[in-house]
């Protein structure tokens, strides 16, 4: 199995980006199915229900969330009827949404997709631990597929690479999102899992986590909220390609850096 986990989805660049580039990634790559991560893909903060349901139309099989997820508004009641957005497994109970699930990849395979959430780093949400509820989900994939991938989303490398040791052996692969810079050590764990400390982003390359510089250093500078802003400048698809063995081992793991052309017009 080839599975395409492409980097957090940044801002409008960022979707159109998957819009020019993933049906020719698809086939080049014979890609069999695609997880992306967007949330920042409305503003740079959050998805809209708009949104996911186009990158959903533009191919994408499953759309994971992170810290954000619920930032926007008509994100809440649309994501319990979105059977492939995933919110993080370790969000309190009674959140809406699901943090896991197991998708249909052909007539004979299937994959689980779960996500979780880091918890260092973050202010406005506390989920509970990662590591103790991870070999429980794993547990339960397994009895149903020998396929499965986890969108680990969290901002140190530490904890990243403790969760690679900790379940080397239970996931096909475990894929760091959540600070937008795509890593350079994507390997093979000795057990079988493939791993990457952050697939990177889509969207802009030469920004602030895919957002204009200007705004992000004047806040840094002066201390004063200011409005963010989408940037265009050296659009990229960035992420990584998984393969799987029959066995649900990962055989190898490749990242991913398309360029992709700006639009030339209003219609693109």
């Amino acid at each position: 199995m080839r599975v395409l986990v492409a980097g957090e989805v940044v801002g409008k660049a960022g979707v159109y980006c998957v819009k020019k580039l993933l049906p020719q990634l698809r086939k080049e790559m014979q890609i069999d199915f695609i997880i992306a991560n967007a949330d920042g893909a409305t503003g740079g903060f959050g998805i809209g229900r708009s949104h996911a349901i186009y990158l959903r139309k533009l191919g994408v099989d499953v759309i994971t969330g992170g810290d954000q997820i619920y930032f926007k508004k008509d994100m809440v009641p649309h994501i319990d009827s979105a059977y492939y957005m995933l919110r993080p497994a370790n969000y309190p109970p009674g959140t809406p949404g699901r943090g896991w699930r197991y998708y249909n990849v052909d007539n004979e395979r299937r994959l689980a997709v779960i996500s979780m959430l880091g918890q260092s780093g973050y202010d406005r949400v506390h989920g509970s631990n990662p590591f103790t509820y991870v070999p429980e989900l794993a547990a339960r994939a397994r009895k149903e597929t020998p396929f499965v991938i986890l969108d680990f989303h969290a901002t140190t490398t530490a904890e990243k690479y403790t969760m690679f040791h900790h379940t080397d052996g239970m996931l096909s692969a475990v894929v760091g999102t959540g600070t937008r810079v795509q890593t350079r050590d994507a390997t093979v764990m000795p057990k079988g899992t493939a791993v990457i400390g952050d697939a990177g982003r889509t969207g802009s390359r030469d920004s602030v986590a895919g957002l204009d510089p200007g705004p992000e250093i004047r806040k840094f500078m002066t201390g004063v909220p200011e409005r963010s802003s989408d940037t265009w400048v050296g659009l990229e698809l960035q992420g990584v390609l998984i393969e799987i063995g029959e066995d649900g081992k990962a055989t190898s793991i490749e990242p991913v850096r398309r360029e992709c052309d700006p639009p030339q017009n209003d219609s693109d």
